[in-house]
């Protein structure tokens, strides 16, 4: 078991009381500039960023030949594996790697502008360091580089990024690429392929960001000696909820929990021995997975998430649920709303599953995505942003959604004036 302060991220050794943490939120004003978060890179011993030598290079351009990572020496798949050549080269920034942040997604299909659109949500309103975890299929590295390359230098600066291949174990990996959605189950394996990674938020592609990433996740501090995830309850209404209505297989609490933003302790789950119901011995995260699908393989619904519910459900001190703001879904307004701490401190993470981003069925979600994707980096947020955002969803009125979405609006305004106090004056 862990101590208190032994949970594994190198920035939360020191713990926060549920106090600390809303008040950072309320009054906090940035402890550092820019310059301080992003000067000139360094390697992780703390020097200068050299270039790879050509043999490294090569071994790291090639990442998507290489034999699975579970296959591959541990000097390989560490963090710093596949920092993307442009970003090796052209980048003159400092990463201080014990205030970075990192951030996976798995991106397969046609995402790729949903997820820059994710990411840029991320990188606008955050003030310290990110790294992208980006998992997604052969064709589409090079489309994530040139996209990512392409964005303004000085929002270059304050971000890198890895592209990994879609990769599963097992002789016949296609069992786990075809549950639910195509290579959503991905996630289960993170763990065990950022090996070098102590902390990751996971997102869904489908994730907006209206608030910084800083504040998700300094929940970490937050985890007590045997928790090692966070994650939303699936439904804050029992009478409209899924899980207790129709599930064929066990799973967390009331109503369940949504994996779409999933804040990992990834040390501690390395490290667990999980309770189980396919055999009286605990198993790691490794030995749990295989044996609880086969089991499982024919009652699940949800695929992954589903998995998930049953690990956390013979584990529930390993858990920590976070509100229904930070994994904000149509859901919680289709029916009116339901998710009080978004009626009063406002929408934190918007997630725009079931599609709404790109049908007609939830206008305000996606007036929300669109507007996003359609922000010029570097104009007036409140010009180019916010204010054409509440115009247009003014006129999703007409939706139980749209009456609830001067909560979309709360929390981002209080975002961008959080933001232009630290930078005097906005971007």
């Amino acid at each position: 078991m862990w101590g208190a302060n032994q949970i594994g991220c190198k920035h939360t050794s020191k713990l926060k009381s549920q106090e600390d943490i809303l008040a950072d939120r309320r009054t906090k004003q940035s402890s550092y500039s820019q310059s301080q978060v992003i000067g000139g890179r360094k390697n992780r011993k703390g020097g200068e960023g050299a270039r790879f030598p050509d043999r490294q290079r090569d071994r790291c351009d090639a990442l998507t030949s290489w034999h699975p990572y579970w296959r591959l020496p541990p000097d390989v798949c560490g963090m710093n594996c596949l920092l993307e050549p442009s970003a090796r080269e052209k980048s003159t920034t400092t990463f201080h790697l014990d205030e970075q942040m990192h951030l996976g997604v798995v991106a397969c299909g046609p995402r790729l502008q949903e997820t820059l659109t994710m990411l840029k949500s991320a990188l606008l309103f955050s003030s310290r360091a990110l790294h992208f975890h980006i998992f997604t299929e052969d064709h589409l590295h090079a489309s994530f580089k040139e996209a990512l390359d392409s964005w303004p230098s000085d929002f270059q600066s304050r971000f890198t990024f890895t592209t990994y291949p879609i990769t599963f174990p097992g002789d016949d990996p296609t069992v786990w690429k075809k549950l639910f959605k195509p290579c959503a189950s991905q996630r289960l394996f993170l763990p065990l392929i950022l090996k070098d990674v102590d902390c990751l938020l996971y997102v869904d592609t489908d994730i907006l960001f209206l608030q910084p990433v800083e504040d998700i996740w300094d929940l970490l501090s937050l985890f007590n000696s045997t928790q090692l995830a966070a994650m939303a309850p699936e439904h804050e209404e029992p009478r409209i909820a899924w899980y207790n209505r129709f599930a064929r297989h066990p799973y967390y609490g009331k109503t369940g929990v949504n994996s779409g933003v999933m804040l990992m302790n990834m040390t501690r789950i390395r490290q667990k021995y999980f309770q189980n119901d396919i055999t009286p011995v605990a198993l790691q995260w490794e030995e749990l997975l295989m044996p609880l699908l086969q089991k499982y393989k024919l009652n699940i619904t949800w695929g992954d998430q589903d998995l998930l519910n049953i690990i956390f459900h013979h584990n529930p001190d390993s858990l920590y649920v976070f509100p229904c703001q930070w994994n904000y879904r149509p859901d919680h307004c289709i029916y009116g709303s339901n998710c009080l701490t978004a009626e009063q401190e406002g929408v934190f993470i918007l997630h725009g599953n079931r599609g709404v981003y790109h049908d007609d069925k939830q206008p305000a979600f996606r007036a929300v995505y669109e507007a996003i994707q359609m922000y010029p980096f570097g104009d007036n947020l409140v010009k180019a942003l916010l204010t054409p955002l509440e115009a247009r969803l003014q006129e999703t009125k007409h939706t139980y959604c749209g009456r609830a979405s001067h909560m979309f609006t709360k929390r981002l305004k209080q975002s961008i004036i959080r933001l232009q106090q630290e930078t005097s004056g906005g971007r």
